[in-house]
């Protein structure tokens, strides 16, 4: 059973959570405060965390840079109000693997945790998280996980191969995949690579949170985005 925690002020909202947590298999842990869940972190070590954003004393940014320090493997989904993509991507620069927004919908939620789940399956496994294949005269570059400033050097060997290979360059992301600050800053030195050398690029599989993410960042000025491969394939043949 995956244990996990949740921080939030809010006695409702931890209620709600805890009801929703436990009929999915989760043994839940709940936290009043940031110092309290730092508390809890240490004590019963927690795969998954979430906490909010905007709490009185230790806020969420400061709980997700001390869980963090304490293991930067956690799996931390921060919780942000409407409208707080600032702080979103805040969150991301200290390594935040996803973030929800409130109000809470079951939908983000369930898939938020799915992507957790699939992080720590592939943790634990020698499954490759970044991968390079041919479909034609596209490379495509499988993304199944975080990219972090680990994964540097995976994706610039995949990118030299795309290169040698010649034609356009998809970066097909999984459902599960997620993008720290560094993990961008990587993505977009070599978006404009490509763009320099003339090379066509796309990107699919992004999840709704990360498509704003790379809105906002600029990402997506660099490579259109696609819903799917087949529809992203077409546009770079074409």
């Amino acid at each position: 059973m995956t244990k996990i925690l949740v921080i939030d002020d809010e006695r409702p909202t931890l209620g709600m959570f805890r009801l929703f947590l436990e009929k999915y298999g989760y043994e839940v842990e709940t936290a009043e405060n940031g110092q309290e869940g730092l508390d809890i972190f240490q004590r019963e070590k927690p795969a998954i965390i979430l906490t909010d954003i905007k709490m009185p004393g230790m806020d969420g940014i400061q709980v997700l840079g001390n869980i963090k320090r304490l293991n930067p493997a956690a799996e931390v989904i921060v919780i942000t109000g409407h409208g707080d993509m600032d702080l979103a991507i805040q969150a991301l620069n200290l390594d935040a693997t996803d973030f929800i927004n409130k109000p809470i919908k079951k939908e983000e939620l369930d898939a938020a945790l799915k992507r957790a789940e699939e992080r720590l399956r592939l943790s634990r496994s020698q499954e490759a998280e970044i991968s390079v294949r041919a479909s034609g005269k596209v490379t495509v570059i499988d993304v199944r996980a975080n990219v972090t400033a680990g994964s540097e050097a995976a994706l610039l060997d995949a990118y030299r191969q795309a290169q040698t290979a010649g034609g356009g360059i998809l970066l097909r992301f999984s459902e599960n995949a997620s993008i720290n600050g560094a993990g961008i800053a990587i993505l977009t030195q070599l978006l404009l690579d490509c763009r320099d050398k003339g090379i066509r690029t796309a990107i699919t599989g992004l999840s709704d949170n990360f498509r704003k993410v790379f809105g906002i960042v600029g990402l997506s000025k660099l490579a259109d985005s696609y819903d799917s491969e087949e529809e992203a394939l077409t546009a770079l043949l074409h």
